[in-house]
């Protein structure tokens, strides 16, 4: 095995263990600090010699996830988070499919070194595996008038400019590059597969769990001046430029949003990166080429941080608050007789929070005549089905902090089968664009059902679709998960 390899910008030495090569904390961009902050992303510099890629670089700063979690950012780490790191089976390979990760975390959490995202087992499926940082909060997603929206988003599309330019070097071939991402990193994937910009950077995308919830323009300016107002300063760059990133993050969300459902920051529709959330944006056939899959966990309000209390659920008032029309709660309790209204709002949630836009989306690209593909996650663990239960089967790692929540102590015999089902599924179709399930069509054709024994069946939940049809997900009404996606 080729433990060192030459990058564009140099070389670098990686570690090999049970057969695959890894290297880490390799620079896509320059640390978006000094001069550069709140910019768009610059290349890195060159370097002499050969670099350790033993270690992961440092996350972008944010909190802890949940109290009593550890930390990933501290706020001495600065702000030089733009790193790659690469698992390969073989770096002498030629021409293996390269699969890109970018993780969630509401737009304000995550980072490439959490183990749960760790590419091994994943890579021993045969495929080169990609994970980088991108900015996340306010240095990422906050609005600032004279400079570029979106930040987060174009540090992915430099990272996969760098995969375009480095991935032969590490056994990869650029021209079958498949971009896959769980929650803020699904919407990421698919806003990604609808911006012109971002053409030619890859082949397919994977959309696990991609949820509601944008900003407009005005929305994300109050957001700006709220914030500005709390650490004191001018709602500028100049202003806001001067102050450590934890100033930021010292601010509650709940301040920052005005009383609004949702987080304060996401990706904003500026008209240029973002022209619409997904479900939009691919309806009119920008990314046919682009092979889609796209899917939900059965429960995934379940993995939400929890909004009302069971005792005082009131559906009629929550369908209103979600836009629906005012007969909605009854059309739920028709569609799902002898359901509790806990289970009702479960569903109901799920529905608007993350299975509706995912549909959506699927349906959208469908309808154009892209090759799309459609899942229902339904294996239960303790929680349930809920948001975030895939990620340690796509990543094939039952032993982690994350996966405990989800999976329990010690992991159910039958993790590892539907893990390996599922990341073949996942490899096959970064290799070939066929998962091994029939495509999903405009008639809400075949969805596969993830469960201990997988099956392929009609659109799972047509009551509800037919519900939202009426009613899409707002463009500009933010969604709530958790951080749960971003527990170590």
């Amino acid at each position: 095995m080729h433990d060192t390899v030459k990058t564009r910008r140099g070389l670098v030495r990686g570690r090999t263990h049970d057969g695959i090569t890894s290297f880490k904390g390799i620079p896509y961009a320059a640390a978006p600090d000094g001069a550069r902050r709140f910019l768009p992303p610059r290349p890195a510099e060159s370097w002499n010699g050969v670099r350790e890629a033993g270690g992961f670089g440092g996350a972008p700063p944010q909190r802890p996830p949940a109290p009593g979690i550890p930390a990933v950012w501290q706020p001495d780490d600065g702000l030089d988070c733009l790193t790659v790191n690469v698992w390969t089976p073989d770096p002498g390979a030629a021409y293996l499919p390269v699969m890109v990760w970018i993780y969630g975390g509401q737009w304000t959490h995550g980072s490439s070194s959490m183990p749960h995202y760790d590419g091994s087992v994943l890579a021993g499926s045969g495929v080169v595996v990609v994970t980088f940082n991108y900015r996340t909060g306010f240095e990422g997603f906050g609005h600032l008038p004279g400079t570029p929206d979106n930040r987060g988003l174009l540090d992915q599309l430099a990272a996969l400019a760098w995969v375009q330019d480095n991935i032969t070097a590490f056994g990869g071939d650029p021209g079958n590059v498949t971009v896959f991402g769980q929650s803020a990193g699904g919407a990421s994937a698919a806003l990604l597969a609808a911006a012109p910009a971002a053409a030619g950077l890859f082949r397919r995308c994977i959309v696990q769990s991609s949820p509601a919830g944008y900003l407009g323009v005005s929305e994300a300016q109050r957001v700006t001046e709220r914030l500005a107002a709390a650490v004191g300063t001018t709602p500028t760059r100049d202003g806001l430029a001067e102050l450590p990133a934890q100033a930021f993050l010292d601010v509650p969300d709940a301040h920052l949003t005005g009383g609004r459902p949702g987080g304060a920051f996401a990706p904003v529709i500026d008209g240029d990166l973002v022209t619409a959330p997904p479900w939009q944006a691919l309806a009119d056939g920008r990314a046919r080429h682009v092979d889609l899959l796209c899917g939900f966990t059965h429960d995934e309000y379940r993995g939400f941080a929890p909004t009302a209390d069971p005792a005082r659920i009131d559906l009629a008032t929550a369908a209103g608050r979600l836009g629906l029309t005012p007969d909605a709660a009854l059309e739920y309790r028709d569609a799902y007789p002898g359901s509790t209204v806990t289970d009702l709002f479960t569903t109901l949630m799920s529905d608007a929070l993350v299975r509706m836009p995912t549909t959506f989306t699927a349906e959208a690209h469908a309808r154009t005549g892209g090759r799309t593909w459609l899942y229902d996650f339904t294996w239960a663990g303790p929680i349930g089905a809920a948001h975030g239960i895939d990620l340690p089967f796509v990543f094939g790692l039952p032993h982690t902090r994350y996966a405990a929540r989800f999976l329990g102590t010690p992991p159910p015999a039958g993790f590892a089968d539907l893990s390996r089902r599922i990341r073949t599924a996942w490899a096959s179709f970064a290799a070939t664009g066929d998962p091994g399930w029939p495509p999903f069509d405009i008639h809400l054709g075949p969805t596969r059902v993830w469960d201990t024994t997988p099956a392929d069946t009609a659109y799972p939940l047509p009551e509800s679709r037919r519900i939202w049809s009426r009613t899409q997900p707002s463009p500009t009404t933010p969604a709530s998960p958790s951080k749960a996606e971003n527990t170590p």
